[in-house]
This record gives structure tokens, C-alpha cells and sequence, in this order.
């Protein structure tokens, strides 16, 4: 049954709405952060959630039940034949946690009434999971309803042919319907990236099927760290041979490092502990780099430790959060210091940045959340009020420069500030949320006992 989107007059309701919590249009920032006082921050995060509004109305109007708006052209994408509702289903727990009854309301009856998962195609395991089975595991978990369980059982099955290689590591794609696999050369993310759901929905539903082969993936990858302790970026999970031997920490190993630590944290199981610990040592001993510009993250040969890049981007940035939640807070401020130096070079953060020289390397700017992850995460575990003031610089500096007339856009480039035609649902489920749980009273989230997918939803270890 296809569900329609709110009329007219419950559309204009929402306008309202959010023009009664919008601030006047955002100044661009300059200059160092400075002290916020409690009024301030309730104010921003007011702004914060207006933004929401703001962008769901754009989907609601020119999106509703597609996968992604396009706010430039006021018109939509979808990444498969057919919606797999990535905005709805991505979205849901922010509408929650912000109190956005109404809008939650709309989501939950797309999602229940639409979404289905017998799809004859293939999709990208490790997006759909972080996405889709890590939103309806947080849907579930913060609303009740046993129909999001269902749906995330049905799909966590559809997904588990991906794991029948012989190294037990995942294909990169798996068709929903038929189970037939492609794409073998991966890499650490698409690989590792899967535990906190899979896992979860093992301790939800009884069945061990989903974190046995999880798990079993992450302990083959381990397994085939180099002599001195690191991965590299690609990996033919039928061989177990690596195809390219550059190490870091950026995108396509990034939620590797994120998922040993808080698949430890989650489950209490202690292998991931064992993991997590020889890792970060071998990431601090190669790839940690003290430079004049500031102490960051780079690039390294994974059997040698040899530096081959000095770069450090948008992706990167996670990595002070997963430093500050191990309880390496010394240097997980140092590095938030360089990523907001990054973020206010030129007024927003790049993609990526060579830090010897602070020239920006590739110049777009897509929405990403993962500065504001590391913010929020030094700030809720150390209290300090700079960390807030830091936020403020760049959420305000984010809210002025992609805003647009419908939603919010990703820049083609932060040097010129070209806007680029698209709206991913991550910025619902990660931007926008990190963003206001800055700003919003401890108690809109109980920060010490969630654990947050890499797609910022809130997983509780609610088993025994």
C-alpha cells in the first residue's frame, strides 16, 4: 500500500513550525570560538532543529518515498530500482530524540506501510546495513513497535549469502531475492562494519546466526593485519590476499577501528577488546603525525609503516571520538584541535587536506557529520564548554554556507562554495543529530549507556 505524503494544510503546519523556531539567516563565522551561555546554547539548538524541519520538509514536498531529495532541483534519487525509504528510515530516531512528533508520526507510517526488502537486485552490504538495519534496530529499540524487528529481521537475513566466501568475509553486494554475490575486493569498513548490527540483532531476536558470521568476518580481517599491525585499504575476501597495502584511517578502513572498540563496549566481548588494543597501538605508533601544523593522522605502507601520504580529510575526523570513548582523551583533544583548525580554514572543512602544506586536496564538502561526532563525544566526556563554542563556529558556519530553498545541499567545493545537487540521508541521521545533542540538556540522551552505529544510531544493550 503506497502512503501519500501530508497534504497541503498539514505541509503548511510544518512550515510554520519551523519558521517559529528558525533564526535569522546565519552570519558566516570568523575568529576563535568563544564562551556560550546557557541561553545561547538552548538557542542553537532551537536553530539545530529548525534545520531538521527544514530539510524533511524539502523531502516531504519533492522526495516522499524515494531515498534521497535532490534540493537544488527539487527532485529525488533513489539507488536502487526501487526506494528503499534511506531518508525515512535513516531520519526516525532523530525526529525522535528532537521531539518531533509529528514528522515521526509520517515517517513510521512510510516505513511500515512501504518498505519492503523483496527486491530482485543487488545491494551494497555494507550501506544498507549501516543505514537501513542499523535504523530500524535504533527504530525499534527507541519506539517499540515489533514491526521495525521484523523488518530488520527479514533484511539481517536477506543480507547473510553476503558471508559464504571461503575467508568468511563479506561480498561487497548481495541480491536481496535471489542471495547471489558479487563484487570480492573490499576493504576493512565494508568488512568490519557490520558487527554492532548484526550483533544486535542476534541479542534481540534469539538467533546467533547474524552475530556469529559478524563476527567471524572482523576475526578473519584481524587475522590478516601485516607483521607490524596494520591493515591496508583493499582485500580480495576469497583470497584473504590485500590489493593494496596503504594503511590509515580514513574512509574505506575508518569504521573498522570505530567497530572493534564499540563492539567491545557494546557486547563485552573480550576478543574485540584484544583487537581493539593491538590496533590502536599500531595506529599511534605509524600513523599518528606530529607536524607544525598540528597532530594528525597520515598515511603509511602497511608492512613497512613507511609515511606515503600526508593527508587528512572529513572521514578522518571520526577518529578523535573513538581516541576520546577509549579513555585517550589527551590526544584526543589535540586531534580536535586540527580538525577544527581544518574546519575553519577556508570556513568549512574539505574533504581532504594535505596537513604539511594545508592545501586542500580534494575540495567538496559533503555534508559530513563526523567532525561534530568528535566534538560531541569530548565534550560530553570531559564537559569542557570550549568544545561547545567550537560547534557553534561550525554548525553555523555549515547552516549558512548549504542551506538552500528546499533541504540542505553538499558543496562541490568549500574554496568557491559551488553547491553540488544532493541531500544524503546521513545528514538527518548523523549532521543534524551530533549537532543538536551538543547543545541539548545531558538527559536528551543517556550518552554512557548507547552505543552509536557509525551512522550515529543509538544502539542499548537492553540483553542480558
Amino acid at each position: 500500500m503506497a502512503v501519500r505524503a501530508p497534504g497541503t494544510r498539514a505541509f503548511a503546519a510544518l512550515a510554520l513550525a519551523a519558521a517559529a523556531l528558525a533564526p535569522a539567516a546565519c552570519a558566516p563565522p570568523g575568529g576563535a570560538p568563544r564562551p556560550m551561555t546557557a541561553g545561547a546554547a538552548v538557542r542553537e539548538a532551537a536553530a539545530i532543529k529548525a534545520a531538521f524541519v527544514h530539510a524533511w520538509d524539502g523531502y516531504v514536498r519533492y522526495a516522499w518515498g524515494h531515498d534521497e531529495l535532490r534540493p537544488l532541483t527539487r527532485g529525488w534519487r533513489d539507488w536502487y530500482p526501487h526506494s528503499l525509504l534511506m531518508t525515512p528510515v535513516d531520519g526516525y530516531d532523530t525526529m525522535l530524540l528532537m521531539g518531533l512528533t509529528a514528522q515521526a508520526d509520517s515517517a513510521k507510517r512510510l516505513i511500515l506501510d512501504s518498505l519492503s526488502f523483496d527486491r530482485d537486485f543487488p545491494v551494497q552490504v555494507f550501506e544498507i546495513t549501516i543505514r537501513e538495519l542499523g535504523g530500524l534496530l535504533s527504530a525499534y529499540q527507541l519506539d517499540g513497535d515489533p514491526r521495525f524487528l521484523a523488518l530488520a529481521r527479514d533484511l539481517g537475513t536477506r543480507l547473510l549469502p553476503a558471508f559464504g566466501s571461503p575467508t568468511g568475509m563479506p561480498y561487497r553486494f548481495v541480491n536481496l531475492e535471489t542471495g547471489a554475490v558479487s563484487g570480492p575486493v573490499s576493504n576493512p569498513a565494508e568488512v568490519g562494519t557490520l558487527m554492532l548490527e548484526f550483533g544486535t540483532l542476534s541479542k534481540l531476536t534469539g538467533d546467533p546466526r547474524y552475530y556469529d558470521a559478524a563476527k567471524r568476518a572482523v576475526v578473519a580481517l584481524f587475522a590478516r593485519r601485516s607483521p607490524i599491525g596494520l591493515v591496508g585499504s583493499a582485500i580480495d575476501v576469497r583470497t584473504g590476499a590485500w590489493t593494496d597495502p596503504d594503511s590509515h584511517i580514513s574512509g574505506g578502513i575508518d569504521s573498522y577501528y570505530e567497530y572493534l572498540l564499540k563492539s567491545w563496549l557494546l557486547f563485552g566481548d573480550p576478543d574485540f577488546e584484544r583487537m581493539w588494543d593491538s590496533s590502536i597501538a599500531a595506529v599511534n605508533r605509524y600513523l599518528a603525525d606530529s607536524e607544525p601544523t598540528g597532530f594528525w593522522y597520515g598515511h603509511a605502507d602497511m608492512n613497512t609503516g613507511r609515511r606515503t601520504l600526508a593527508d587528512f580529510g572529513a572521514l578522518d575526523a571520526y577518529f578523535a571520538a573513538e581516541l576520546a570513548k577509549s579513555g585517550d582523551t589527551a590526544r584526543a583533544a589535540r586531534l580536535m584541535r586540527s580538525i577544527y583548525r581544518m574546519w575553519t580554514l577556508h570556513g568549512v572543512e574539505p574533504e581532504e587536506l594535505n596537513y604539511d602544506s594545508m592545501r586542500v586536496v580534494s575540495p567538496g564538502y559533503e555534508l559530513r557529520p563526523e567532525a561534530l561526532e568528535s566534538d560531541y563525544y569530548l565534550y560530553r566526556i570531559t564537559g569542557n564548554p570550549r568544545y561547545r563554542a567550537m560547534a557553534k563556529v561550525m554548525v553555523d558556519s555549515l547552516l549558512h554556507y548549504t542551506r538552500s530553498a528546499v533541504g540542505f545541499t553538499a558543496l562541490k567545493s568549500v574554496l568557491t562554495k559551488e553547491r553540488r545537487d544532493r541531500m544524503e540521508s546521513y545528514f538527518l541521521a548523523e549532521t543534524l543529530k551530533y549537532a543538536w545533542l551538543i547543545f541539548s540538556p545531558p538527559a536528551a540522551l543517556d550518552f554512557d549507556r548507547v552505543i552509536f552505529n557509525t551512522e550515529a544510531h543509538p544502539l542499548r544493550r537492553t540483553w542480558r
